[in-house]
């Protein structure tokens, strides 16, 4: 699965400058990171934004080690409390890096 606490530490330190989280958080220069991605898409762009996102003028280059992005995720859903998120694709894909 994750570590929360640990992925505070990763959203802190690499995402809270851009992204607010949480239900109906407003835009800062970049999107909500819980109302605008699902889990899989999440992962995926955390892995390769710029892959994602084409054109995007984000500085944020990725986070290429999957349990730093399953970390992250992990926190992301308990602070927002949502339990609602699809969690088959991370699970059959914990190995991929």
């Amino acid at each position: 699965m994750g570590d929360g606490e640990k992925g505070k530490k990763i959203l802190v330190e690499r995402c809270a400058q851009c992204h607010t989280i949480g239900k109906g958080g407003k835009h800062r220069t970049g999107p909500d990171l819980c109302t605008t991605w699902g889990e899989e898409t999440l992962m995926e762009c955390l892995q390769n934004p710029k892959k994602h996102i084409p054109g995007t003028k984000m500085i944020f280059a990725d986070i290429k080690k999957t349990e730093e992005r399953l970390n992250l995720i992990a926190y992301l859903k308990r602070a927002t409390k949502d339990n609602s998120w699809p969690l088959p694709y991370l699970l059959q894909n914990k190995n991929v890096s």
